[in-house]
């Protein structure tokens, strides 16, 4: 694990064209139908970050963000703009489709539930531990907030981030066949998973957690 990186809660100022980049490089295919062109894609993005509703990864030798977690908690993720904002980018025209696949990916947290909006990690710093120290800094905000659980889906063609949450404690719940979103957002089945947590934050979620690094 690279233990030089440094992990804060919040988007700092200034690094949003960063967070977008990272964004995109992850989840580009699946945004693409409703962001596309990607240079529009990453400044829609950068633009409507809720900066805090992210847990991000710091390089060490100040070079900026190296990772970031987004999740949605009371009513706001991440990733932000409305129907207002996409139409007044895109056009009325261009705006109506993308809506429809941007409401195709919405996901709303149930009560005592923080969903997570996506984990990006920089090429560069996989394989270093970036991503742990991500989930296990989500765990502690949602055992803060009095939830329960963390609920996040991932696609079927990641395997390597399934494996991630697994190794965290995230257990498969359902998955849901969707071969209609094959063509258009590049994958046919989305699987829901869940990490329960305690029933009070001061029971360890941190201790816990960091045990699986």
């Amino acid at each position: 694990m690279d233990t030089a990186v440094v992990v804060r809660r919040g988007v700092p100022h200034g690094a949003e064209d960063q967070v977008a980049a990272l964004y995109w490089e992850a989840f580009g295919r699946k945004l693409g139908a409703a962001l596309n062109p990607p240079a529009h894609g990453r400044a829609f993005i950068a633009r409507h970050l809720h900066h805090d509703r992210a847990v991000v990864a710091l390089a060490p030798d100040g070079d900026g963000v190296v990772g970031v977690a987004g999740y949605r908690l009371g009513g706001r993720g991440l990733t932000g703009g409305g129907v207002r904002d996409v139409l007044s980018t895109y056009g009325l025209f261009r705006g109506l489709p993308r809506l429809a696949v941007l409401a195709l990916l919405e996901r709303t947290p149930e009560p005592g539930e923080l969903v997570m909006d996506g984990i990006a990690v920089d090429p560069a710093g996989r394989g270093k531990g970036v991503g742990s120290l991500l989930l296990t800094e989500i765990a502690a905000v949602a055992a803060e907030h009095g939830c329960s659980r963390v609920r996040l889906d991932v696609i079927d063609v990641n395997p390597r981030a399934r494996a991630l949450y697994e190794r965290h404690g995230f257990d498969a719940v359902r998955t849901e066949q969707t071969p209609y979103l094959k063509a258009l957002l590049g994958f046919g089945a989305v699987t829901t998973m869940h990490r329960a947590l305690p029933a009070h934050p001061g029971d360890g979620v941190a201790g816990s957690l960091g045990k699986q690094r």
